[in-house]
C-alpha cells in the first residue's frame, strides 16, 4: 500500500547560507580607520578601544578580520598575540592619557 510522506519529514538539502559578517553600519569610515590604527598601535590597549568604541577584544579581532586582507590580518594577529602592552593589566607603565582623533 502506498503512503504519502508527511510534509514535516521531508529533508532540506539546500545549501545553508554562510554566517553573516559582522554588521559595521553603526561605524563611519573614519571610525573604522581610527579603530584599525588603534589596534595596530602597540601602546593602545584593547581596554582603551573598549572605552572609546564599546568593542571587546574579540569584536575588534572580528572587525579586523573582515576589513583587512588575510595576510595583513595574520601578520597583525602574530604581533598582537602575547603582547603585554595590549592589555591594561599586563602593562608595566601607567597609561596616563590617550590621544584621540580630535
Amino acid at each position: 500500500m502506498y503512503h504519502e510522506k508527511k510534509e514535516s519529514l521531508k529533508l532540506d538539502f539546500t545549501k545553508k547560507p554562510k554566517k553573516q559578517k559582522q554588521d559595521l553600519t553603526p561605524f563611519q569610515e573614519e571610525d573604522l580607520n581610527r579603530l584599525i590604527e588603534m589596534a595596530w598601535q602597540d601602546r593602545t590597549t584593547f581596554d582603551t578601544i573598549f572605552e572609546l568604541y564599546g568593542l571587546t577584544e574579540n569584536q575588534v579581532k572580528k572587525i579586523m578580520r573582515t576589513l583587512m586582507k588575510k595576510s595583513s590580518f595574520k601578520m597583525w594577529r602574530k604581533r598582537v598575540q602575547g603582547k603585554a602592552t595590549k592589555h591594561k593589566k599586563k602593562v608595566l607603565h601607567k597609561v596616563s592619557r590617550f590621544q584621540g582623533p580630535w
